[in-house]
């Protein structure tokens, strides 16, 4: 049976067929439970793509960054200081290194060109299901999270265009957060994510990287002229437990993730092979660690212990270069939750036609019907969650121990089988060694979402 793509069709409300990078890569293409046959497998369809090495840097780089930015000096001061931060940091890059390298390996293996389909071809059909339900949950999360960052930095600009003290009872209905958060999604956010197609991608990445960039020099340019009026906590020097740095891990996880990503990327290369793969994740973890160091360095010693979760939120609200921040942010995430909420979509359309046996071509019909339903039920339940959960630590702490799937479980598992299958081809100590390695990426995986999940569940109970 042939692939089938999801939301293919010419879009309606006039955007684009080009659904932008970002989608392209972590949407569900296939709603086909049967593997590739050789004629699909053929080498036309394996050939390189049209992505330069420098493009594909750039591409990662780009996956990679985020709105995790905001919450990297949070994690340093949970960390326990600069000094943990940085080590953590360095000791997951060689594992978030590696398992973007085992993903291309397994895609090759595989024949395979997104990550839910190499998961789905080298793990088998349960852990493959399982996959596309986390690439759901994943994208649910981060929709959430994109929410509550609007109110935020709504909430600093309004108290400057109103002029009125931040956390007085005196303000307007017109300026509360509920109110805030729901018109602008209301007005900008829905009608962005009812069409089929997302034409805009290619601005909200350039927004996205200007945004992030410049939030980078902000905080460190407050850090070397910091303001009078901004005083700073205890600044810790170590960390107060073992297990206060591992709950620095999820964040560490949100921020670096771009796995789902990493396999379409691979395969656009002109020149896929996994030496010159090895060289572009490098050099793009790199890059990614030098914004995320230098923020969560900064902005940790700007404001020590008492950094809010999203550092925006730890600088007065009148300060123009820091409003020009918070607008880029607002800017940014407005068009990347249309973006991600388009991949959730997709991957829950792909499940669904899957369950049902069901060709999207013969289900044109009905198509419009279940994508807007599909987006109100996913809309509306972001909002209310985002209206609810105020503080976006806790909503990245979840989603980043998932995030610890990506990174972890799912490449170790890949590997495990990858192994497993061609165990008489290869050496006995090779074997041995690449088997071992999976299963400590699988356990450490696992030890940070369970660590994560109790911590979300438990903690709270307790509070």
């Amino acid at each position: 049976m042939a692939q089938v793509s999801i939301n293919s069709d010419l879009g309606e409300w006039g955007f684009s067929t080009d659904a932008g990078e970002r989608a392209r890569l972590l949407q569900s293409p296939c709603v086909d439970s049967d593997p590739k046959g050789e004629a699909e497998a053929s080498p036309e369809n394996l050939s390189g793509g049209a992505t330069s090495t420098f493009g594909a840097i750039f591409i990662v780089v780009n996956a990679c960054l985020g709105a995790g930015l905001l919450n990297f000096p949070a994690a340093f001061s949970t960390a326990g200081g600069v000094a943990a931060g940085i080590s953590l940091q360095m000791g997951m890059l060689v594992f978030i290194i590696s398992g973007l390298v085992i993903l291309a390996y397994c895609s090759q293996a595989s024949n395979e060109r997104t990550y839910q389909e190499v998961v789905w071809a080298v793990c088998g059909k349960v852990t493959g299901v399982l996959c596309e339900v986390s690439i759901a949950i994943y994208t649910f999360g981060t929709c959430i999270t994109f929410l509550i960052i609007i109110g935020d930095q709504q909430d600093k600009i309004i108290a400057v265009l109103a002029k009125e003290p931040e956390g007085t009872g005196s303000s307007p209905w017109y300026t509360d957060r509920k109110f805030t958060i729901s018109l602008t999604a209301f007005l900008f956010i829905l009608p962005l994510s009812i069409p089929r197609e997302i034409g805009f991608q290619k601005y909200a990445s350039f927004l996205s990287v200007v945004g992030t960039w410049y939030v980078t020099a902000i905080v460190i340019i407050k850090y070397i002229w910091p303001d009078k009026e901004m005083t700073p906590g205890d600044v810790l020097t170590r960390p107060a437990s073992w297990m206060a740095v591992f709950n620095a891990m999820p964040t560490i996880c949100f921020g670096f993730q771009c796995h789902v990503s990493s396999v379409p990327i691979f395969n656009s290369m002109r020149q896929p092979e996994l030496r010159t793969w090895g060289g572009v994740v490098t050099a793009a973890m790199a890059i990614a660690l030098a914004v995320y160091t230098g923020t969560g360095v900064c902005g940790f010693l700007t404001f020590g212990a008492s950094v809010d979760p999203d550092v925006l939120l730890s600088y007065p609200s009148n300060d123009v270069a820091v409003a020009v921040a918070r607008a880029f942010i607002i800017l940014s995430v407005l068009t990347s939750y249309s973006i991600l909420h388009f991949c959730g979509r997709a991957v829950v359309e792909g499940l669904w036609l899957r369950y049902q046996g069901v060709p999207v071509e013969e289900d044109v019909g009905r198509e419009r019907r279940r994508r807007v339903l599909q987006t109100l039920v996913w809309f509306l339940l972001t909002l209310l969650l985002a209206l609810f959960i105020p503080d976006i630590g806790k909503v990245i702490s979840v989603i980043g121990g998932l995030a610890a799937c990506f990174i972890f479980v799912f490449p170790g598992l890949c590997l495990i089988q990858a192994k497993l299958s061609e165990m008489e081809e290869v050496k006995p100590a090779s074997w041995w060694v690449l088997v071992a390695y999976g299963v400590l990426l699988v356990t450490l995986g696992a030890f940070i979402f369970g660590q994560t999940t109790a911590n979300a569940i438990f903690v709270d109970l307790l509070a």
